[in-house]
């Protein structure tokens, strides 16, 4: 069983930065790959980024690539979400999630792969 918290969001100018954290608790964290999504208003969720057990392989969407940095600190059962150049069609609820598997595949882009979630942090980008 894994808990997540996310934290950092808040609103911010188009062009700037924002780095979200993903607290983990419960174990075994370390063995899970993990993702970020997020929900925008009326929107469905959609995925943003995912990394594996170790963080040694990463996914993005093509939204986001070039722009967002996925990490993990396994030791502090952390997952971080470094987003720069940030759009105002950034702007959603972000959420982290976490997979009982360990490694990357075609369906870590999907949300019913994860099997834990958190509650949420909101983004907002002004422009």
């Amino acid at each position: 069983q894994v808990q997540l918290v996310e934290s950092g969001g808040g609103l911010v100018q188009a062009g700037g930065s924002l780095r979200l954290s993903c607290a983990a608790s419960g174990r075994p964290f370390s063995s899970y790959s993990m993702a970020w999504f997020r929900q925008a208003p009326g929107k469905e969720r959609e995925f943003v980024a995912a990394i594996n057990w170790r963080g040694g392989s990463t996914y993005y969407a093509d939204s986001v690539k070039g722009r967002f940095i996925i990490s993990r600190d396994n030791a502090k059962k952390m997952v971080y979400l470094e987003m720069n150049s940030l759009k105002p069609e950034d702007t959603a609820v972000y959420y982290c999630a976490a997979d009982r598997s360990a490694l990357l595949a075609d369906n870590s882009r999907a949300g019913a792969t994860y099997d834990y979630w958190g509650q949420g942090t909101q983004v907002t980008v002004s422009s």
